[in-house]
C-alpha cells in the first residue's frame, strides 16, 4: 500500500517523525538540542566554554586585515592614528583596540563646476571647467580636513578665478588658453599643498569658454571682425610671401648683370689700353708702316659691312651702297648714264 494513500493517515517516509503541530517545530527542536548540549557541558561552566570560544574566534578573526593593491590602511588604534598600511596581507590587534580605514589611492576622482566672471579687459565670461585628482596621502586625505569634496571645490574655483580675472578675453580664447589650465593646475595644486590634505592635481580641463547668453550676439561680430581681420592679414601675408621673393630674385638678378657688365666695361677698357700702349710702341719704331697697316686694318673693317658695285666696262668709277639702302632704279639710272659718258670720254 502506498505511503499516501487516503485513510492512513501521515505517513510521509521523510519526515516520520515530525510532529503535526505547526510551523515552529523546526525552531522547537534547535532550541531543544541547543539545551541538550549545554546540559551535556555541565551548566553554566558549558555556557562560559561556548562564550570563551566565540570570543576567541571573533578575535582570531578581526587580528588580521587585507590591504587592496589599490588601497592604503590607516590603522586607528583607540581612535588615535597609529600607522599606515601598504596593499598586502597585514596582522593588527583586534577591534575594538584597532580598527582600519581603506582608502583608494589609485582611483582618479573628478569635479566638475562652472564659474562665471569678470576678465581683465572687464568682458563677462563663463567658463565650464573639470579637475581630476588622486589621493597621494592617506592620512592627511582622512584627518585634515573635515570635508575633502567642498574643499577641492571651492580651491579649484578659486585657482579658476585668480587665472581667468588676471587675463584678457582675447588671450582666453586664444591659442594661449592651454598655458591658462597649466598655470590653473599650479595655482590648485598649490592651494591644496597649504591646506595639506593629501591631494595630487592630475589634470585641469577648460570644456567650454565662452560668454553668457545674453552678450553672446556683441560677442559673435566681435569674433567675426576678428575673423575677418585675421583672414585679410593672412591673404596680405601670402601676398608678401609670393612677391617678396620674386622681387628679390629680380634684384639679385640685375645686380649680377650690372657686375658682369661692370667686369665686361672694365677688362674691355684695360685691354684697350694695353692694345693702344702696344700700338704706340710699334708706331715709335715704324710709324710709315704701322700707319700704313692701320689704315688698311681700318678701311677693311669699314668695308667689310658695305655691298659694292663695281663697273668693269673698263671703268675707275667704284659706288659703294650701303647694306640697308638697296639701289633704286634711279640710281641705277644715274650708275648707268655714268657709265655711258665714262665710256664716250674714253679714246
Amino acid at each position: 500500500m502506498a505511503w499516501n494513500e487516503p485513510g492512513n493517515g501521515q505517513r510521509d517516509p521523510w519526515n516520520s517523525k515530525r510532529p503535526s503541530g505547526g510551523g515552529n517545530n523546526g525552531l522547537d527542536d534547535a532550541f531543544r538540542r541547543l539545551r541538550a548540549r549545554l546540559g551535556r557541558h555541565g551548566g553554566p561552566g558549558g555556557i562560559i566554554t561556548i562564550v570563551l570560544a566565540l570570543v576567541l574566534a571573533w578575535l582570531l578573526l578581526s587580528s588580521y586585515t587585507i590591504v587592496d593593491a589599490r588601497q592604503a590602511g590607516v590603522v586607528l588604534r583607540f581612535g588615535q592614528y597609529s600607522r599606515t598600511l601598504p596593499p598586502g596581507f597585514h596582522f593588527k590587534l583586534p577591534q575594538p583596540v584597532e580598527t582600519v580605514t581603506k582608502v583608494e589611492t589609485t582611483r582618479v576622482r573628478s569635479l566638475q563646476d562652472s564659474v562665471r566672471m569678470l576678465t581683465r579687459d572687464e568682458n563677462i565670461i563663463t567658463i565650464d571647467f573639470t579637475v581630476q585628482y588622486q589621493v597621494n596621502d592617506a592620512r592627511a586625505y582622512l584627518f585634515a580636513v573635515d570635508d575633502v569634496e567642498d574643499t577641492i571645490a571651492a580651491a579649484s574655483e578659486a585657482a579658476v578665478r585668480s587665472v581667468i580675472g588676471r587675463s584678457d578675453m582675447d588671450t582666453i580664447l586664444s591659442g594661449e588658453g592651454a598655458a591658462l589650465v597649466g598655470e590653473a593646475s599650479q595655482a590648485l595644486q598649490k592651494t591644496l599643498d597649504s591646506y595639506h590634505c593629501g591631494l595630487q592635481v592630475t589634470a585641469v580641463s577648460f570644456q567650454n569658454v565662452a560668454p553668457p547668453a545674453e552678450v553672446k550676439d556683441a560677442f559673435d561680430d566681435v569674433n567675426k571682425a576678428r575673423e575677418d581681420k585675421q583672414s585679410i592679414e593672412n591673404n596680405a601675408l601670402a601676398y608678401a610671401n609670393k612677391v617678396v621673393p620674386v622681387a628679390r630674385g629680380d634684384a639679385s638678378r640685375i645686380a649680377a648683370e650690372a657686375a658682369g657688365y661692370k667686369a665686361e666695361r672694365i677688362a674691355r677698357a684695360q685691354g684697350d689700353a694695353e692694345r693702344f700702349s702696344l700700338l704706340l710702341k710699334e708706331y715709335k719704331a715704324a710709324p710709315e708702316v704701322t700707319r700704313k697697316r692701320l689704315w688698311l686694318e681700318t678701311m677693311e673693317q669699314v668695308m667689310a659691312g658695305n655691298r659694292k658695285v663695281v663697273d668693269g666696262s673698263n671703268g675707275r668709277t667704284i659706288i659703294n651702297l650701303p647694306p640697308s639702302a638697296p639701289a633704286s632704279p634711279a640710281t641705277a639710272a644715274t650708275v648707268t648714264t655714268d657709265d655711258a659718258s665714262d665710256k664716250g670720254n674714253q679714246p
